[in-house]
């Protein structure tokens, strides 16, 4: 893997694309079931409702994780996530940084700013979870190739 902290702009724009799937994924696995209850007059309570969320979300990032180590959006902007000795992740290492996300990006987003000030560049929650995101060695950059001057006719 390319130990290049994957620059922060290509994981906020990973992040970006992330939370389309996630709106698709919450209306696909949430909102139809939540409609489906409601129709058969079952109300769940705000707490169960969090619940559902948490897990639907969980279930989606630790399996991508643990299958790949990347997720859609991942993939399109050449990201992979891995153990800090560079194998893959462990199921309960998947789980610890899935649980470190939520306080590292719903508290103000402190597990993102985290990254500005980190000497590797990770976020807090790769840190806790003894994770980081690197890119695969065969990907290419996404910066345009450098200029070369080129011969003009005559």
């Amino acid at each position: 893997m390319i130990q290049d902290p994957s620059s922060i702009g290509r994981r906020l724009g990973a992040m970006l694309y992330e939370s389309l799937v996630i709106f698709a994924l919450l209306i696909a696995f949430f909102l139809f079931p939540q409609i489906i209850f409601q129709a058969f007059g079952w109300q769940p309570s705000g707490r169960l409702q969090w619940l559902h969320v948490f897990l639907v979300l969980m279930v989606y990032f630790v399996w991508c994780w643990l299958h790949g180590g990347q997720t859609l959006p991942m993939k399109t902007w050449k990201l992979r996530i891995e153990s800090a000795d560079g194998t893959s992740l462990r199921p309960l290492q998947a789980m610890l940084r899935y649980m470190a996300c939520w306080p590292s990006i719903v508290l103000g987003g402190i597990g993102i700013i985290w990254a500005l000030f980190d000497r590797e560049g990770q976020f807090l929650h790769d840190r806790i979870a003894g994770t980081r995101i690197a890119r695969p060695p065969d990907s290419a950059p996404l910066n345009p190739p450098d200029e070369r001057p080129r011969r003009q006719k005559k």
